[in-house]
């Protein structure tokens, strides 16, 4: 056993994998020992970066969105991640499926009912009556803001970088490798890894966040069927089912686990908001989501840079900027294990896959359930909005499902589907943070002297599964202490903290991917014709 334990030890990079544990274990100490001061400086924090780097947040990730369009429609998207000989790990839907649950999670079900009673009556933009018609038509043009093409560019774009880094440039698995690609040589390894434990820390924290969240929403949806009320207890039981179910997932590898719940969830999803358009009030839901459709369209270069009065300035940090940092932390690392599933495809499908068409479910979604929210919410005298005030956010979409028929058998389908949500994106992460943690995993691959390159060191359980056992008790132990004795705000906190380092790390790759599609086309191109001339 020793000798187990000092040959994992010996594989593991040590700053990656103990500065994040420690500042987490520390957040956690800090807010059972103090949590109203701890909350205080963690706020004092994010609003200065909130109030300093507005502009930074709101430029850097309008240019997010256009790199990705220039990218897809540039010479650069007909290159082939991994060479033209590299072979997919993924068939296109199970890409797509694994690509929308690690990037969806428990969000957008959580959100898209509630967040429009916040916009709807508390808009952020002056003349506009709280609860008036022009009210929910401001609710869910924010909601397309919020949910559809900045944050999936936001992504998209690290991930393609990180991609085509990793394979067509032979960089390590870390996220110094498109930095490397940049100035033309490697990365010191103490940066390396100071760079990988910043993004990584910012991942724990926003999975112990999205987990506490899951719990109480879980606890919440298991109380319209059992007499019980959120304890500490309920919130350890639902924690742990979550948390064992991502790591025997995590044990069965891509191929198995994280691939086979991301298929079952994808259609659950899809079968659910099918369901949802046809037994609610179609035509209006349709018409709600083609109004607000074309208010994105002709409000969204004035409210991605925040200029004209489409919205008000306070307003749009703590929503829009505050979304933006958010997406921002979880980033670096989600793009580490999105880059490496997309082998094999081009950059035009990978940025098809990863911006275009998650972005278009989002927007169906939302359509779909923010505007049955807004509807119900009207024709039954602001019933949700007086959930929202007395329950909180988690129970108005248990509210939502009492205006359709079978309501008992939908609530229980969207219980299964926030359970198999959030484990199918904890899934997804947890690879990431297990491999990036790993020695091995940052020394240079040698696939591309293969004719059929594989990645199966991610396959292979071992070192990984042990690192990957360790986080996810880490992460789960951290969301119950807080979310049962402390209150999640904290880790949410500590998570939004990471958007800052985070953008830096983003807009970085964003200058990379445009070096890799102009400087480095050339050398992109020959390497493709190589490879094709050798399999001939």
């Amino acid at each position: 056993m020793f000798t187990q334990i000092k040959t994992i030890s010996a594989s593991i990079r040590p700053i990656v994998f103990l500065v994040p544990m420690v500042v987490l274990v520390a957040t956690v100490v800090a807010s059972l020992t103090n949590l109203e001061r701890f909350l205080t400086v963690a706020n004092r924090i994010n609003h200065w970066i909130l109030d300093t780097f507005t502009s930074a947040f709101a430029i850097g990730t309008f240019g997010l969105v256009v790199s990705c369009i220039w990218v897809f429609a540039s010479p650069l998207g007909k290159i082939r991640i991994g060479g033209s000989n590299a072979t997919p790990l993924l068939s296109r839907w199970n890409w797509f499926a694994i690509t929308l649950c690690t990037t969806v999670a428990i969000g957008i079900l959580f959100w898209a009912t509630a967040e429009p009673m916040f916009h709807a009556y508390s808009p952020g933009k002056a003349g506009i009556q709280p609860g008036s018609d022009a009210a929910e038509e401001f609710a869910m043009v924010s909601m397309f803001m919020h949910w559809s093409f900045t944050p999936y560019a936001i992504y998209a774009l690290p991930a393609l970088t990180f991609s085509l880094a990793h394979y067509n440039f032979n960089q390590p698995y870390s996220l110094s490798g498109p930095i490397a690609v940049l100035i033309g040589r490697p990365v010191p390894k103490v940066l390396s890894d100071i760079i990988d434990a910043t993004a990584l820390l910012a991942l724990v924290a926003g999975l112990a966040s999205s987990l506490g969240t899951g719990m109480l929403s879980l606890s919440g949806g298991v109380g319209n069927f059992i007499d019980i009320s959120t304890s500490p207890l309920i919130l350890a039981i639902i924690g742990s089912l979550i948390v064992t179910a991502f790591v025997i997932s995590s044990v069965t590898g891509l191929q198995k686990g994280i691939r086979i719940l991301s298929d079952i969830n994808t259609k659950f999803f899809f079968a659910f908001a099918a369901f949802v358009l046809l037994a609610g009030p179609t035509l209006d839901l349709l018409m709600i989501g083609a109004k607000a459709f074309l208010g994105y369209l002709s409000e969204f270069f004035s409210r991605s840079l925040l200029v004209g009065d489409t919205t008000q300035p306070d307003w749009a940090k703590s929503w829009t900027i505050f979304y933006w940092a958010n997406w921002l932390a979880w980033a670096p690392m989600t793009a580490v294990f999105l880059g490496r599933i997309a082998r094999g495809y081009t950059v035009r499908e990978f940025i098809t896959v990863n911006f275009f068409l998650p972005a278009l479910f989002s927007m169906i979604w939302i359509t779909i359930f923010g505007g049955l929210s807004i509807e119900v919410n009207h024709s039954e005298n602001e019933i949700l909005k007086s959930t929202l005030d007395t329950d909180g956010p988690e129970a108005v979409l248990y509210t939502v499902i009492d205006y359709l028929p079978f309501t008992q058998v939908l609530a229980v389908i969207l219980l299964l589907l926030s359970f198999v949500s959030y484990v199918t994106a904890a899934d997804s992460n947890t690879d990431a943070i297990a491999t990036i943690c790993q020695k091995d995993s940052h020394q240079k691959d040698n696939h591309q002297k293969d004719n059929h390159p594989k990645d199966d060191r991610h396959e292979q359980p071992g070192h990984s599964l042990t690192i990957k056992v360790v986080w996810a008790v880490m992460i789960g132990t951290s969301a119950w202490i807080m979310t049962a004795f402390s209150g999640v705000d904290g880790i949410r906190a500590l998570s939004n903290l990471g958007g800052l380092p985070a953008l830096v790390i983003v807009l970085i790759f964003n200058v990379a991917l445009i070096t890799m599609s102009t400087k480095h086309l050339k050398t992109l191109k020959n390497a493709e014709k190589k490879a094709a001339t050798t399999m001939e």
